[in-house]
């Protein structure tokens, strides 16, 4: 039975409403039974411009971007000169037919809005109407959405959209949507599943200062903080966010931080100093185009090998890929609890495509994520802070506690935090008690799912793809019958994992956005070897159409 599949695109300037007309969509669709994805795209601008959403809704989970489309949602002429083209033959157009000339459906949007007494924004309300009607979606699902999702206004919006919906026809080449089997769940972007992951594993204090496109994570929190029963802090720059969560952590509040790159350069001194004191840090950086400002609000993989080395001195820390919301609640929940239990860094390297995009999320993910306990003192004899244990994972007591002293120290240190410069022995037996640390973590690694395969596992061409480029890789490799490889996790490297799932392959390519190849120099330094590197640099994820016609002439 044919899969049912639609891509459509809603644009218009910034202000006009589009990203929000693009999610009541999703919503409809999901209420359908379909798995949703939405692209968005948009400017460094308050108003102007050009922003749009890409909705892509399949009955097959993990919808995939494509480059032909559907529908197109137009609020302004500037939309239908960029996007038009994209349409396929039958596609259809809506557009305010007050303000273009254009085949196609008109809503006479401008004169609804007189009628009742609307707001100029509104105007993405009477489109959405008419797209529902002109897909055969009746009024009482658009009502229901439109009535679970507006906060403001609610009474105009739907009298704006009985209106539109009672006066737009259904085309000829209307095409009836069609309700499927529910896979429809929770829909999320990687930012609210990310804050939803961490709040699961018992966050308390999360810091930041807004950077796109991680600012979601800090406006998710701080608009739920009661809910979910943590405080959200924003701060004057990314040191002192960094500063405050060492801080905080040392007292015993589980702590976390979020940024972008130019944000993650600002904190790697304080990445050092969680490895040397041994307090937990939780850092996301949400990879953005780089270097410096770059394209700050469009994406790119090019941040993996920065956050491999982040900070000075010999130390190991734990680095998650996110492709999606689902592995973003996982991940960054589960980082969270590994970075308490070692007491180390841990970073969460998502990017610009997998933190705003929306996804489906299945609800039985949020039952994988639960607070684990750290390693706790038994209060039994002296209290040493950096007590040199077998898997050397000192155990952890926090100020207030009568019965010891609590020191942290940025300076090497004997068991009980006090510095050391001459001791060349003691030097070397905290150098070496860390290193008993970094062996636990290694083994950790190959025990977690760090390591995903779809496509055709017998296939002697095999894919390699992390972050948001795993969502085309997938697509294409299960339609050409290759072997998709997704590393979840950098560091520690699962070695073993990605080498058991490499068993066979003749052709290795590596699939990433970003002019370097950073993931295959990461597989290069443990040993495998990479054939063809395909890399995409303009700040804009791969379409799978165009992956496809890439892979063609490799394979």
């Amino acid at each position: 039975m044919k899969n049912q599949e639609y891509s459509l695109i809603v644009g218009g300037a910034a202000g006009q409403g589009s990203r929000r007309a693009g999610l009541l969509i999703a919503k409809i669709f999901n209420k359908l039974g379909y798995y949703v994805y939405i692209y968005d795209d948009y400017q460094s601008l308050i108003r102007g411009g050009h922003n749009f959403s890409q909705i892509t809704v399949s009955e097959k989970k993990d919808p995939i971007r494509k480059e032909k489309i559907d529908f197109l949602l137009a609020l302004d002429k500037k939309t239908i000169e960029k996007h038009k083209a994209k349409l396929k033959k039958d596609g259809l157009l809506f557009f305010n037919s007050n303000k273009i000339e254009e085949k196609g459906i008109g809503i006479p949007a401008d004169n609804i809005l007189k009628q009742c007494e609307g707001l100029p924004i509104m105007a993405n309300t009477a489109l959405l109407a008419g797209l529902s009607k002109g897909i055969g979606i009746s009024f009482d699902l658009l009502q229901k959405t439109l009535t679970e999702d507006l906060a403001k206004e609610k009474d105009k919006n739907l009298k704006i959209a009985k209106l539109t919906y009672d006066q737009t026809i259904f085309p000829k080449n209307g095409i009836k949507i069609k309700k499927v089997k529910n896979n429809s769940g929770l829909l999320m972007t990687g930012n609210e599943a990310t804050a939803e992951g961490m709040a699961k594993a018992g966050l308390n204090i999360y810091f930041a200062y807004p950077m796109t496109p991680a600012s979601g994570i800090l406006h998710y929190l701080a608009q739920n903080q009661k809910k979910l029963g943590l405080l959200a802090v924003q701060l004057e720059n990314e040191i002192a966010v960094a500063s405050e969560a060492i801080g905080s952590a040392f007292a015993g509040q589980r702590s976390a931080v979020g940024t972008s790159g130019g944000g993650f350069a600002l904190m790697v001194e304080t990445i050092s100093l969680s490895a040397q004191a041994e307090i937990p840090f939780l850092a996301i950086n949400s990879q953005r185009m780089g270097p410096a400002t770059g394209v700050p609000t469009y994406g790119a993989q090019s941040d993996l090998l920065f956050a491999l080395h982040p900070g000075h001195g010999d130390f190991e820390k734990f680095i998650a890929l996110p492709s999606n919301a689902e592995e973003s609640f996982y991940w960054s929940g589960k980082l969270l609890n590994l970075a308490w239990k070692y007491q180390t860094p841990a970073i969460l390297l998502t990017d610009k495509d997998v933190s705003e995009g929306t996804f489906s999320v299945e609800k039985k993910v949020i039952n994988q994520v639960k607070k684990e306990k750290e390693v706790l003192w038994d209060k039994k004899g002296e209290y040493k802070r950096y007590k040199i244990v077998k898997n050397g994972i000192s155990p952890l007591s926090y100020p207030g506690e009568t019965k010891a002293i609590i020191k942290a120290n940025s300076y090497e240190h004997y068991e009980d935090g006090i510095s050391v410069e001459e001791d060349k022995k003691a030097i070397e037996a905290m150098q070496e008690k860390r290193l008993l640390k970094f062996k636990a973590m290694q083994k950790e690694a190959e025990t977690l799912p760090a390591v995903k395969i779809f496509g055709n596992k017998k296939s002697k061409i095999c894919l390699i793809a992390w972050g948001s480029t795993v969502l085309a890789a997938k697509g294409v490799a299960e339609k050409l019958g290759l072997k998709l490889i997704q590393p979840l996790l950098a560091s520690p490297f699962p070695e073993k994992q990605i080498k058991k799932a490499l068993l066979g392959a003749q052709k290795v390519i590596c699939v990433e956005t970003n002019s370097l190849g950073q993931m295959a120099w990461l597989l290069k330094a443990n040993g495998i070897k990479v054939d063809k590197k395909i890399l995409k640099y303009n700040s804009e994820i791969f379409f799978a159409e165009e992956l496809e016609r890439k892979l063609k002439k490799y394979i």
